[in-house]
């Protein structure tokens, strides 16, 4: 198989156990049957930007080049921090993509990546958003009618638990299971005059939720005692026996590579 990478595909079986395949170009490759066999990754030395299609000689924003990095408005800093939003003052990049991508529902919720979190997500990416974090257990906490709102309300739960992974720690193996309804009992009550203070504005939507914990398992034959990260950009050849796959990360015996950060980078795959 020769392509350029993308973000590895994922779905939770009824079983709950994340189901893998990799992308290169326009092909895929079911993963989890490949776990505990030999897999290489043979990067060509080019990169093409996944939005233009044009060679770049460094990938911006998960695989952009810097044309494309600087006007799109999937690129832009709000996107990180939706809070930061300023389609209102008239200077969103794209006012349609804007309008069709950060003015739908959103959920905010609690995640069990490495440790309890809070983050948010379009209404169309659970739980995907969950497995990509390499999250073993989620749950919504609101249902909202913007990314803008989604990431004020973020923001004043982070005041209280972590909105980011420890990418390291959840690479070496599943949390404890948490008891996330109760943890949501007692966060809620310490943001209530914030939520308050946002639904009295009338253009807000918050529906609060009480939806039951999903829990994920990933395909882990074993998981490293000491993280190795591995990058294209240093050496052209990443494999090994693959040991697991957790996020968007593939575990190989000889180290551990985040996929969607080569999104982009044109491969090789050996099997």
């Amino acid at each position: 198989m020769l392509g350029t990478l993308d973000k590895m595909a994922v779905s939770l079986d009824d079983n709950g156990v994340a189901q893998y395949s990799l992308r290169v170009g326009q092909q895929q490759l079911p993963l989890n049957p490949r776990i505990g066999s030999p897999l290489s990754l043979i990067f060509t030395g080019r990169i093409l930007c996944c939005h233009c299609g044009k060679p770049t000689k460094k990938s911006y924003a998960q695989g952009h080049c810097f044309v494309c990095m600087q006007k799109l408005a999937s690129c832009d800093m709000c996107i990180m921090k939706p809070e930061t939003c300023h389609f209102a003052q008239g200077t969103c990049r794209e006012p349609q993509w804007g309008l069709e991508h950060c003015f739908v529902p959103h959920f905010v919720y609690l995640a069990n990546t490495s440790g309890i979190k809070v983050g948010i997500t379009r209404h169309t990416q659970l739980p995907t958003r969950w497995l990509d974090q390499g999250a073993t257990q989620g749950m919504p906490l609101f249902r909202v009618n913007s990314r803008y709102l989604s990431g004020l309300i973020e923001v004043t739960l982070a005041q209280l638990i972590a909105d980011k992974t420890n990418w390291q720690a959840m690479l070496k193996g599943d949390n404890e299971a948490l008891d996330l309804p109760a943890a949501a009992k007692s966060l809620l009550p310490q943001i209530q005059d914030r939520l308050h203070e946002l639904d009295d504005t009338k253009q807000f939507i918050i529906e609060p939720l009480t939806i039951a914990t999903t829990q994920i398992h990933y395909p882990v034959l074993q998981y490293p005692t000491k993280i190795n990260s591995l990058n294209f950009d240093k050496t052209a050849t990443i494999g090994g026996t693959l040991l697991g796959i957790k996020g968007q990360y593939l575990l190989f015996d000889t180290g551990v590579i985040n996929i969607r950060k080569f999104t982009g980078y044109e491969v090789e795959v050996c099997h």
